[in-house]
């Protein structure tokens, strides 16, 4: 069984920043990828930021982050970052972290709240 657990949701201001963390309990450089994922009340759960180790490293956004988030791994501590600046209210979801030992064989991690509210 691997351990996916996300930190650093919270409660921020429009315009603000915060950095998601998730450690893996395995090596995130040997499987076959690694990402965020957010559900807003109400909506599907949709794909934030990927890397795809199998297409060496390929990063691949959402359309609607539009350069103001940056997923980063730290493969030496089987961390998974997310950095999220410029929030905006509608950024106000339940984050998830993914990882994907191979095609059929995955697992996600319980969620963190991001609320972005004045």
């Amino acid at each position: 069984q691997v351990q996916v657990m996300e930190s650093g949701g919270g409660l921020v201001q429009p315009g603000g920043s915060l950095r998601l963390s998730c450690e893996i309990s395995v090596n995130i450089f040997s499987i076959n990828g690694v990402g965020w994922y957010r559900q807003a009340p109400g909506r599907q759960r949709e794909l934030v930021a990927a890397i795809t180790s199998t297409s060496g490293g390929r990063i691949d956004y959402g359309d609607f982050v539009k350069g103001r988030f940056t997923i980063s791994r730290d493969n030496t501590k089987n961390l998974l970052y997310l950095q999220m600046n410029s929030l905006k209210p509608e950024d106000t979801a339940v984050y998830y972290c993914h990882a994907v030992i191979r095609d059929d064989w995955d697992f996600w991690g319980q969620g963190t709240q991001v609320t972005v509210s004045s």
